[in-house]
C-alpha cells in the first residue's frame, strides 16, 4: 500500500510539473527582429505554434509577390498549399514536453523558404524562448531566440 501512495505522490508531481511548464511556453512569443508574433497552444498531449501577427501582413516589394496582396505560403512545396495566407498558418507541430522546460520531437516549417525541420526548445526564462531547427541530428542546425 506504502509503494502504490509513494507512486501516486511521484506520478501527482510529475503531472504538475508537465503541466507548470506547458503553461510558462503557452502565448504569444516575438520573433528575432519583432517581425512575426508566435502563439503556443496546446494540441492534445503536444504542442503547436502559428503566426498570429506580422509587421509587414501584406507584399512591399514585386519580387516576393504582388504588392499589397496578403503574404500567402508561395514557397510550399507542396502547390496546393501555396495560397494559404502566412497570418494563422501553423508554422509548429507536434512538440512533447520532455521536463526542465524543454520540448522535443518536433516539427518546425519556414514559409519564408517552404523548408520543414526538427525542432526543439527550451525555456531559458520566464521571457526567452530558444528555439532550435535541424535537419537529422542536433549539431545541424540553428538557433532562434522568442521573447515575451
Amino acid at each position: 500500500m506504502k509503494v502504490l501512495t509513494f507512486l501516486a505522490i511521484v506520478l501527482l508531481t510529475a503531472t504538475s510539473a508537465f503541466s507548470a511548464g506547458q503553461s510558462d511556453l503557452l502565448g504569444s512569443w516575438k520573433t528575432e527582429g519583432g517581425d512575426s508574433l508566435l502563439e503556443f497552444y496546446r494540441c492534445g498531449e503536444k504542442i503547436c505554434g502559428k503566426v498570429v501577427w506580422l509587421k509587414q501582413p501584406n507584399y512591399i516589394n514585386s519580387k516576393d509577390g504582388p504588392v499589397g496582396k496578403t503574404k500567402v505560403d508561395r514557397k510550399n512545396p507542396n502547390p496546393a498549399l501555396r495560397n494559404r495566407p502566412i497570418l494563422g498558418l501553423q508554422v509548429m507541430k507536434g512538440l512533447t514536453a520532455k521536463g526542465g522546460n524543454r520540448w522535443e520531437n518536433g516539427t518546425c516549417y519556414d514559409p519564408e523558404t517552404g523548408k520543414s525541420y526538427k525542432c526543439k526548445m527550451s525555456l531559458k526564462t520566464p521571457d526567452r524562448l530558444q528555439l532550435r531547427g535541424y535537419i537529422g541530428i542536433s549539431l545541424i542546425g540553428r538557433n532562434y531566440v522568442l521573447t515575451r
